[in-house]
Parts: C-alpha cells; sequence; structure tokens
C-alpha cells in the first residue's frame, strides 16, 4: 500500500525538554489510525508537527503520490494540499445556522474578489445537503449552531472539515464529553469518512477506539512504543507498564 503521509526520524525540542522522540509513522490512502498514548506522549505535538503548526528540529515529512515535503509549508499551505484537523472543542459559528457553517466551509475560490461576488450556486446547496445526511444534521439545518447539543457540534465541525474535501484527517478526542449514542454516531461518521480519505483519531477512550477496529499506534515520551491491533497493543507488556505507570 503506498503511503499517503510518511513522518521519518522527527525529533522536536521545547526548552531542552523533548517531545518528539525520533518518531516515525506512515498511513496509507483511506486508512483509519487511532492514536493512542498516556498525558505526555506527544500526541498533540505529532499532530502540530504534521499541520505545521510546529516546526521540528530534525526529520522529513512527506506527503502524497508526488511525495512532497509538507516542512517548510505553512500552515494554510498544508491545510489547502489536503491536511484537514480538528480540534478536541468545536469551533463553530454560533451565531449561524448549521446550513451556513457548512457552506462557508465548502472549498470555493476564496480569493477576496471571488468571496465579494459569491452567489451560492445550486451545487453548492445540494453539497451541502449531502455533508448534512453524512453527519446526520439534515433536521437541523436551519438551527442557528449555538443550540445545538455537544455532539451535533461536533458532527457539524467534521461536517465543516469535509467540506474542504481533505485526504487526511487529524481528529482529536471526538467521542470527550459525549452520551453513549453520540459516541455510536461518531463512530459511524468517522468510519464513512475513511472510506474515501485517510483519518487519525486521537482518543484516550479506549471502547470507542475498539469500536473503530483499526490499526493503533502508541505513542510514550515521543516515539513509537507499540502498533498492530488493539488487542495486540494492550497485551504488549510494554504498553502495559506505561498505561499503568510501573
Amino acid at each position: 500500500m503506498s503511503s499517503l503521509l510518511e513522518v521519518s526520524g522527527v525529533s522536536v525540542s521545547f526548552d531542552g525538554f523533548r517531545a518528539i522522540n525520533n518518531l516515525s509513522f506512515r498511513i496509507g490512502s483511506s486508512e483509519m489510525r487511532a492514536i493512542i498514548g498516556p498525558n505526555g506522549a506527544g500526541k498533540t505535538t505529532f499532530m502540530d508537527i504534521i499541520t505545521g503548526k510546529t516546526k521540528p528540529d530534525k526529520g522529513r515529512i512527506i506527503w502524497g503520490e508526488k511525495s512532497i515535503s509538507l516542512l517548510n509549508m505553512s500552515e494554510a499551505k498544508i491545510a489547502r494540499v489536503g491536511v484537514g484537523r480538528k480540534f478536541q472543542r468545536p469551533t463553530v459559528f454560533e451565531d449561524q445556522s448549521v446550513f451556513d457553517n457548512l457552506l462557508m466551509a465548502l472549498r470555493n475560490n476564496r480569493k477576496p474578489i471571488a468571496v465579494l461576488f459569491y452567489k451560492r450556486s445550486k451545487s453548492d446547496s445540494q453539497k451541502v445537503h449531502e455533508l448534512a445526511i453524512q453527519i446526520g444534521l439534515t433536521n437541523q439545518l436551519k438551527r442557528k449552531s449555538g443550540e445545538l447539543s455537544h455532539g451535533q457540534k461536533q458532527w457539524l465541525e467534521i461536517g465543516m472539515l469535509l467540506a474542504q474535501d481533505p485526504q487526511l484527517l487529524l481528529i482529536d478526542e471526538p467521542a470527550a464529553g459525549m452520551t453513549p449514542d453520540e459516541r455510536e454516531k461518531t463512530t459511524s461518521i468517522l468510519v464513512e469518512a475513511a472510506k474515501t480519505r485517510s483519518v487519525v483519531v486521537v482518543e484516550h477512550d479506549m471502547e470507542f477506539v475498539r469500536r473503530l477496529e483499526c490499526r493503533v499506534t502508541v505513542l510514550h515520551e515521543g516515539a513509537v512504543l507499540a502498533e498492530g491491533s488493539l488487542d495486540h497493543v494492550t497485551s504488549n507488556q510494554e504498553v502495559i507498564n506505561v498505561y499503568l505507570g510501573r
């Protein structure tokens, strides 16, 4: 399987503390991957490096079929080549309707003149309705986003990311604060998304990770400690020691 993203030998230090330590990671096209690890394992820094928010001290980050380097790209350019990120706290435009949030997120021409003279097309409305079906919010399109439940806001933000048509979705703790029913639905949304793009989920909730039925990467002290199925990694003695603090 060809890699969509390949991270090799990446390290980054903050004030002498090595947050990422010679880390290597690869993910193929249309693959779901869960990343787990104790607090301070480097999970957030890892996502910061991929999205260009943090520049590593050394290593390579290679992207896509053309094997381009992401290292010297700005965050905006990395987003444009196809890397989308969702943070743990949903950030939606609360005073705007669900429909308008999805419409604003669509991957249209963002140049000032184009934005100034933008008129909503039939195909844009169609795309918004398709996204709403995907995230289960078709009956909420007219509601203000601020009125949605926590889970619904998370789905809307996933929909806004999907509207930009990324090839890789980085999702940070999507199950946090959700009801069991919301978690179930979030699983379905992410599994469906991973049929057409790659999805990396950083998560603490092991039951949620199990439902994703995907390969798991365990990070510890900024490096990959183990990789494989959830059963495989959770039966690894080193992983058990790390989680139990032995």
